[in-house]
């Protein structure tokens, strides 16, 4: 049997050396804020290990569903194992539950469905939607999932990666500057998506609200307001969720 490791008095009262745990909790730290991803060289070079100190580590990770690794770069990205952990657990169901109310307001107001989503290892992944109240609309299903390098939400949500830039439209990155974005959605054709960035309290965009605007006879809000509306409503969750307006 091993023995118990041996408690330490650093911080607060007795803790206990969890090597391994240390480990992990160090790269999921990390890249929770690369977007991109980074290979296991960079990685242990950033937590500042070799790399066969980090290897079983991450192999675990992966196994366990908690890190995704990309075959062409080699690149390690959190995936939404996390968020998923999280929401089972009522007091972190925080972005859903706080988006709710002004979503289906947003709706009400234009006259359009919107939808909530956020980077699932390079996907797009719809969490949460609120319908249209039209008797004419156009919806997405919760957990649907759609590329992040060719649609608006995934530019969005991507904006501070390497090489999001590269994957722009002239003219979309003034818009992005400003925390949003329109485009003629490449899926559905008669559909102009707009979408606005939610930030979390520094400032980062953690998911992104998206208005798949259907500009017909049926449209009683025109493309302006709803884009309008939808930087409010975004900015609104955000000072929910204590982001920045």
């Amino acid at each position: 049997m091993s023995p118990e490791p041996e408690p330490t008095t650093a911080g607060r009262g007795i803790e206990y050396a969890a090597p391994a745990l240390d480990k992990a909790l160090d790269i999921l730290e990390l890249l929770a804020n690369e977007a991109g991803g980074l290979t296991q060289t960079e990685i242990a070079e950033a937590v500042g290990r070799n790399v066969s100190q980090i290897y079983r580590v991450l192999a675990t990770l992966e196994r366990r569903g908690y890190l995704t690794r990309d075959d062409r770069s080699a690149r390690y990205v959190l995936s939404m194992a996390l968020f998923d952990l999280a929401h089972r657990h009522p007091p972190l169901r925080g972005l859903v539950q706080l988006a709710a109310a002004p979503m289906r307001e947003l709706a009400d107001r234009i006259r359009q469905s919107c939808n909530l989503g956020v980077d699932d290892a390079g996907e797009v992944r719809i969490i949460a939607q609120a319908e249209s109240p039209a008797d004419f609309g156009y919806q997405v299903r919760v957990g649907a999932r759609f590329p992040l390098e060719t649609t608006a939400t995934g530019a969005v949500l991507s904006a501070g990666a390497p090489d999001a830039a590269g994957r722009l439209l002239p003219g979309e990155a003034e818009l992005l500057a400003a925390g949003y974005l329109t485009r003629a959605d490449r899926l559905q054709a008669g559909i102009t998506d707009v979408v606005a960035a939610v930030t979390d309290r520094t400032g980062g965009t953690i998911a992104a609200l998206t208005v798949p605007y259907i500009g017909t006879s049926y449209s009683a809000v025109g493309l302006d307001e709803v884009v309008a509306a939808a930087r409010a409503t975004a900015a609104e969750i955000s000072a929910r969720l204590g982001g920045a307006r």
